[in-house]
């Protein structure tokens, strides 16, 4: 394999990278808005609930308990690192957007990213394509086309 054939691949194996790791960005993006879905269930069920609602509860496994609601300035929330605090309805409310927005900004960031990565991902193929026509150029005026064949 020549030198130029070798940058050729090269490139390509660039490009693939690139690919894969824009498509792990847009994955991670879609499990964001994901969560950020349940943000705004979470939201309108606290906001719409009032006390002696009944309301399913999940309890694994795909099964659900019918309870009441006794109080609903009880909210239990996921503060972080796998705590939870009972919050109020309001408190609750409010820490649930703060996380909606933390959401957002990591959104931005990653959308960053990508954009990043499509600018170098189009580089590198207008890279590839210019050597492939280089690579041709010089194939033509020596007879042969790069990897052994020769023009029709």
């Amino acid at each position: 394999m020549s030198g130029a054939d070798q940058e050729l691949q090269a490139l390509s194996q660039q490009l693939e990278q690139v690919e894969s790791q824009l498509e792990a960005l847009h994955t991670e993006v879609e499990h964001i808005r994901g969560q950020q879905s349940e943000i705004d269930e979470a939201i309108e069920a606290i906001d719409s609930l009032d006390s002696g609602s009944s309301v399913q509860v999940p309890v694994g496994g795909g099964a659900y308990l019918t309870a009441t609601v006794d109080d609903i300035d009880e909210v239990i929330v996921e503060i972080g690192a796998d705590y939870a605090a009972e919050q109020t309805e309001e408190a609750a409310v409010d820490l649930l957007k703060a996380k909606k927005d933390q959401l957002d900004e990591r959104i931005e960031e990653l959308n960053d990213a990508i954009n990043q990565l499509e600018a170098q991902g189009e580089e590198l193929g207008q890279e590839a394509e210019q050597r492939l026509q280089q690579l041709q150029q010089q194939a033509g005026g020596a007879g042969q086309i790069p990897g052994g064949g020769t023009p029709d």
